[in-house]
């Protein structure tokens, strides 16, 4: 076994152990939690190990550096998630890839990214699945620094993403907010997030995915009922120049 590989593993084994954990803490059944593991600023060779090891949720959120690995990558049995700001000059070439995209947050882009993804061929069964990006920063207006939409646009923009082609609404995505009431509170926040994943349900049954929490608070997710946790640095390592 590689270092790498045998680094990957390890790490992978840590961060099992704690949605484990945190699942039996939550009393929810491990299979209720995906993990997808973000894998911007490294090679495409780790893609490939990862998936030897067994991952099957790859996520990115720069097109410049997804586009490309993900091509590399084609013949490996992965899911990719795109989970970084979405310019509409990048739909043309996201739509190549993404199975998941997590930051809708405006209607814009709806529009952008269904005429892509009509463009690319994608239909009944083959639609892009996407999370409307929540910003827990204030309950009304625009959203935050971080992106996002605050609480009072989800409807609009889930029932958008349902009338839009190539389209569906998968679910609701958050990023524990730096400022305002939630800002130190990430189960809090959290758990807002659960309560208008609910509403949502109500009018798009479908639209049940949640995907909150990372490295540091993915146990605050679980434990709020997040479906999905999206995780970096504690497989992969501390990125060079993140500290």
């Amino acid at each position: 076994m590689t270092d790498r590989r045998a680094q990957l593993a390890g790490n992978l084994a840590r961060v099992e152990e704690r949605i484990v954990d945190a699942c039996a803490a939550a009393g929810r059944k491990r299979d209720e939690v995906t993990l997808i593991v973000v894998t911007k600023t490294y090679p495409a060779s780790d893609v490939r190990l990862l998936a030897e090891l067994g991952v099957r949720h790859v996520a990115e959120n720069r097109d410049q550096d997804a586009a490309p690995k993900a091509a590399e990558c084609t013949d490996l049995p992965l899911t990719w998630h795109f989970v970084g700001q979405l310019q509409t000059n990048k739909v043309k070439s996201v739509v190549n890839y993404a199975d998941v995209v997590h930051s809708i947050d405006r209607v814009r882009l709806v529009t952008a990214l269904s005429a892509a993804a009509v463009r690319k061929g994608r239909g009944p069964g083959r639609e892009i699945g996407c999370l409307i990006q929540v910003a827990l920063d204030a309950e009304t207006g625009d959203g935050a620094g971080r992106g996002g939409v605050a609480p009072d646009g989800v409807a609009a923009l889930a029932d958008a993403l349902a009338e839009a082609e190539g389209l569906r609404p998968a679910g609701l995505m958050t990023v524990a907010p730096l400022a305002g009431p939630y800002a130190g509170r990430p189960r809090a926040a959290f758990e807002r997030l659960r309560e208008i994943a609910t509403d949502l349900r109500a009018a798009h049954p479908a639209a049940n995915m949640v995907s909150a929490g990372m490295s540091a608070d993915l146990e605050d997710a679980v434990a709020a009922g997040a479906t999905h946790v999206r995780v970096g640095t504690a497989v992969l390592g501390v990125r060079p120049g993140l500290g």
